[in-house]
């Protein structure tokens, strides 16, 4: 046991680690990987993507998934399964990257896993009074760990939750350390299955920070895309941009109580699901028209993302919004973000020295990188929940 101690002491005191994150969102369409060279910690942090890719799952794997995502009812056995099945096949795409990348297991320091997020259940959502804020990842470390003979961290978002947060979205930490900038007020939208963004206020506040969810990013489109033309998703927006906004839907969708309540706040697919639109659209004899109904959702989603930035107190006269995520991609989103939020700056997080793309699984190496060799923050907040160390430490022996 002193052996392994002594080894996490090593790897804290050197002057750089190599920290494989992986990320898996709500959309479900695969694992990021993303091999990185990080130094020191804090405020000090430099990290360099060495490697990054996105390992798409399989369909049979996305099913198997959404058996137990975002429901309120499901088989427990299939939850208990799935923990375990979700960790080796993130751990057999992990083996497979280092193969590709010729990078031998023994010369990666650590792993830093997100899991696979299966139910996010903030107050907001559950609206019990008497119950905390709670979300559940799964995906175990121990087998990661185990099955690839790296060092893993996981679990990240308990801490969090613990600390007085909601679990989510934890993009603060690492978008504090890496991009905040003094006389710019910087906001970084990661525009994933629910849509998110980091607000950096230019003045340095650690306690005016904050990141939030918005509401639906891709989920909604996503979701459509698959039931109503047997795509995975809206490339290009080239449904969308056959349809026309209908304009009623789209007032009576914003009238949904998520988008008044006061940010920071959390959501997931457990509200914005395709009965969500259903039972609050109220579609005449039951259907919508399809291509209408994915211009509208996109029009839904720029607004909504647009409103709350609108919405937060800037700090400085010169604003900026970096953009990442798969939504990032969708060329009627960024018309429609552009068209609200006239003479701001708007451009792709790359900007910044991260590709928008491996821009969460970075974050989660940090985050790993942070638990390891970051010092203690005594006493300092980050938007508004004390800055704690956050992931669980899964051994290989």
């Amino acid at each position: 046991m002193k052996t392994r101690i002594l080894h996490l002491e090593q790897l804290a005191r050197q002057s750089k680690r190599r920290i494989i994150g992986l990320m898996s969102g709500t959309s479900l369409d695969g694992l990021d990987i993303a091999l990185c060279q990080i130094s020191g910690a804090g405020a000090r942090t430099r990290i360099e993507v060495e490697h990054f890719q996105t390992l798409p799952y399989n369909d049979d794997f996305k099913q198997e998934i959404r058996r137990v995502f975002s429901k309120q009812t499901i088989h427990f056995q299939d939850l208990v399964l799935l923990n375990v099945v979700i960790a080796e096949e993130h751990a057999r795409l992990v083996l497979q990257c280092l193969k590709t990348w010729n990078i031998p297991p023994q010369e990666v320091d650590l792993i830093a896993s997100h899991g696979q997020t299966v139910f996010h259940a903030p107050r907001v959502l559950h609206g019990l009074e008497n119950y905390p804020n709670a979300t559940l990842q799964i995906g175990d470390g121990d087998h990661i760990a185990r099955r690839t003979g790296i060092i893993t961290v996981s679990d990240f978002r308990q801490k969090h939750l613990a600390a007085g947060g909601e679990g989510a979205p934890l993009a603060l930490y690492g978008d504090y350390f890496l991009f905040s900038k003094k006389g710019e007020d910087r906001f970084l939208l990661n525009i994933g299955g629910i849509a998110n963004f980091t607000f950096l206020p230019g003045n340095g506040d650690t306690n005016a920070a904050f990141a939030t969810d918005t509401g639906p990013g891709n989920t909604l489109l996503d979701a459509f895309a698959r039931s109503e033309f047997q795509v995975p998703y809206d490339e290009g927006a080239r449904i969308a941009s056959n349809g026309i906004i209908d304009y009623g839907l789209l007032e009576r969708l914003k009238s949904e109580p998520f988008f008044q309540k006061p940010m920071p706040k959390t959501i997931g697919p457990e509200l914005f699901s395709p009965d969500w639109v259903r039972t609050l659209g109220q579609p005449p004899k039951g259907n919508f028209n399809p291509y209408d109904l994915m211009a509208t959702l996109t029009k839904l989603t720029a607004d909504t993302i647009a409103g709350a930035i609108l919405k937060t107190q800037t700090t400085s006269r010169k604003k900026a919004l970096y953009l990442s995520g798969g939504g990032a991609h969708n060329p009627l989103i960024l018309k429609y973000l552009s068209e609200n939020l006239k003479d701001w700056n708007i451009a792709p997080v790359q900007r910044l020295g991260v590709h928008g793309d491996a821009k969460e699984a970075v974050l989660f190496a940090l985050l790993a990188n942070e638990l390891i060799a970051g010092k203690e923050q005594k006493g300092m907040t980050l938007g508004g929940v004390p800055l704690v160390s956050m992931g669980k430490i899964s051994l290989p022996e």
